[in-house]
């Protein structure tokens, strides 16, 4: 059913783009059908599958290191209680910066090779975990906490038996969102300045005119992102069977009703 569904999406949405172009009568320069994008995806897929792993693997590791760092603050910020007062307005005065305009700095600090395209990827995943992942620790219920105490749990055994798994939902809504904007970071890194990668392939491809090899790439680009979604979907709800409705679940309250 879940896969009908998804099916079906996809062709709704195929079949509104080539709407599109049919009304609006663009030229294939400007805008292909799916059917040309069709055409290079398929007699290109040994240089998308080349540019595509690139970019997955800065995605990839970029994730890793994101959630390692936005957990790791998070846990920092509840364990110390003295360094919150400076520890929050320098994470909230970090966001200020648009992190796009970094993206200079870190090829000049990094070089054009992978590991500047990671950074990007982990500064834009950084921040949502960790708010995530803090915001779900300071809101553990009192009253879990108070019997915790009565039981004679110290701070310690408070956050490994208590605090974590309470905060499991909120980290959850945290890696959704990281699953969804890791891929911009890499992008953008690879617009800044590579020679490989996804986002390379699409500005080599905007250069000379190839505007069906462009959309190619972009579509393998959000299906790497859908499908990375969804894996770290499963992979939390899985460790977490208590809470099973999803955006996704067939078997939601809705359903049920």
């Amino acid at each position: 059913m879940k896969l009908l569904r998804l099916l079906g999406i996809a062709a709704g949405l195929c079949g509104l783009w080539q709407l599109l172009v049919w009304t609006t009568g663009a030229p294939k320069f400007i805008l292909p059908g799916p059917a040309l994008v069709l055409e290079a995806l398929t007699g290109n897929g040994a240089l998308l599958l080349q540019h595509a792993g690139v970019t997955l693997a800065e995605i990839l590791l970029g994730l890793l290191l994101g959630v390692l760092l936005g957990l790791g603050s998070a846990l920092t910020l509840i364990w110390f209680r003295r360094l919150r007062p400076w520890l929050l307005p320098v994470l909230v005065v970090s966001q200020s910066i648009p992190v796009f305009a970094l993206a200079p700095v870190l090829m000049l600090w990094l070089g054009y090779g992978m590991a500047s395209k990671v950074a990007m990827a982990t500064l834009i995943i950084y921040f949502p975990v960790t708010a995530a992942c803090y915001d779900g620790l300071r809101h553990t219920p009192a009253g879990w906490l108070e019997l915790a105490r009565t039981l004679g749990a110290d701070r310690r055994g408070q956050l490994l038996q208590i605090r974590l798994p309470a905060a499991l939902p909120a980290l959850g809504s945290g890696l959704r969102v990281a699953a969804s904007v890791a891929p911009i970071g890499a992008v953008v890194g690879e617009w800044v300045g590579s020679s490989t990668g996804l986002g390379y392939l699409m500005l080599h491809a905007n250069a000379r005119m190839q505007v069906d090899l462009m959309f190619a790439a972009l579509l393998v680009l959000a299906l790497m992102a859908v499908s990375l979604y969804f894996l770290i979907d499963r992979l939390l709800r899985a460790l977490m069977p208590w809470q099973p409705e999803t955006l996704f679940d067939d078997n939601d309250k809705d359903n049920a009703a």
